[in-house]
């Protein structure tokens, strides 16, 4: 994607505006990203992208609402896929502040009132206000339905009680959209709020390292106090908030996926035309050429995929399955591919610092976060008996 101009041209599920978008990210992100090796301070690095994000205007696609800031009523998902996966080509923590921003406001530009959106939205766009989505929990991560933290009503407004973990941008927000229980058990009984990071009773328990370095911590809620005016959507509405927030990002998910395995057969194809061994060069040999061809193929219909759920829901389809295969397979295959350049460059794929060394880290928690690869697969299972006729139980 960054370094093909036809990796996306030939795609039938976009627009010339979403061509030349995904040309002009490109060449900013060749211009203004640092490489895929690890940077020193990962939390000042992420506050310094998304302010250059914010003033390059690419944050203006993951929010909805032309009178906060975004280019549109609402998030054209095929551009922040096209946007996405062309910064995850260049640099895994460009992608990730890109992604954050748009995840952890997602909420608001969905179901907001207009005084929530007027508030945050404008903040998010110019890079001034740094967005994180709080849903996981010690007991709760892809069951989100089984959450335990719960908000209390107390005056006009709520206490919220108990723990979030795997929080992404955890300890640097500025705003979490946090999902506690208001009522019983289940999904019917979740509720949404947005959260300041400055509220008292709001706390870092622990920040959280990862191979793939970025802002990530585990979240304590004591005492803390939120206004009415902080619901989001209404009492009850958290679960379906934070599963069409999902919908819409996830797809986005596999698109991260894309940038890093593009990136990979590149590095792996440039290599072996360069390596020499046993008189020849590597890409002679028969093994490689049928590692890269499948390399090739993987990529391929894991970006059709990608793109046509994209495009479906951006002709307001319900995509609870498509995304569900999109971020399956292409973050699969990407780890596939990825592995597949790390074993054909030897000893370089493994040395620290190298691309494909941080390819292979980053793609790595792709296929646990926003939906684990195995709950992906159960959802895809449970909408095809849905349409079927059959009612199961797998959220």
């Amino acid at each position: 994607m960054g370094g093909d101009p036809k990796a996306a041209a030939g795609l039938p599920f976009l627009d010339e505006e979403h061509i030349s978008l995904r040309e002009e990210v490109s060449r900013w992100a060749g211009e203004h990203l640092p490489s895929l090796s690890q940077e020193a301070d990962v939390d000042l690095a992420c506050r310094r992208l998304v302010r250059d994000l914010g003033r390059a205007g690419w944050l203006r696609y993951v929010v909805g609402g032309r009178e906060y800031g975004g280019v549109a009523e609402g998030i054209d998902v095929r551009s922040v896929c096209l946007i996405r996966e062309t910064l995850a080509y260049h640099s895994s923590l460009a992608e990730f502040a890109f992604a954050m921003q748009g995840l952890g406001s997602g909420p608001i530009s969905l179901y907001g009132t207009q005084a929530q959106r007027r508030r945050y939205l404008p903040r998010v766009v110019a890079g001034e206000a740094v967005a994180a989505f709080a849903l996981s929990e010690p007991g709760a991560g892809s069951d989100a339905a089984a959450l335990e933290c719960r908000a209390y009503p107390d005056g006009d407004g709520y206490v919220l009680e108990g723990e979030k973990t795997w929080i992404s941008n955890g300890g640097i927000a500025d705003f979490y959209v946090v999902f506690a229980r208001t009522d019983g058990e289940g999904p019917g009984g979740i509720s949404a709020f947005i959260v300041d990071a400055e509220v008292p009773g709001l706390r870092v328990k622990e920040r959280i390292q990862a191979i793939a370095p970025h802002p990530l911590a585990h979240l304590v809620l004591e005492g803390c106090r939120v206004a009415r005016e902080q619901v989001l959507g209404g009492i009850g509405e958290g679960f379906r908030i934070a599963m069409a927030t999902l919908d819409l990002f996830r797809i986005s998910v596999a698109a991260a996926a894309l940038g890093f395995a593009r990136r990979a057969l590149e590095e792996a194809t440039r290599y072996a035309l360069q390596r020499r061994m046993f008189g020849t060069t590597l890409a002679r040999m028969q093994l490689t050429r049928a590692r890269l061809a499948q390399m090739v193929v993987d990529l391929e219909a894991a970006t059709l995929l990608t793109y046509r759920a994209a495009w479906l829901r951006d002709r307001g389809f319900r995509v609870t399955k498509e995304a569900a295969m999109a971020k399956v397979f292409a973050t699969e295959r990407a780890q596939a591919i990825i592995d597949g350049a790390v074993q054909m460059m030897g000893g370089l794929g493994v040395k620290g610092g190298e691309v494909v060394e941080s390819l292979f880290r980053a793609i790595r928690p792709l296929r646990i976060y926003e939906g684990a690869s195995e709950i992906q697969w159960l959802i895809i299972a449970r909408e095809v008996l849905r349409e079927y006729g059959e009612e199961v139980g797998v959220r």
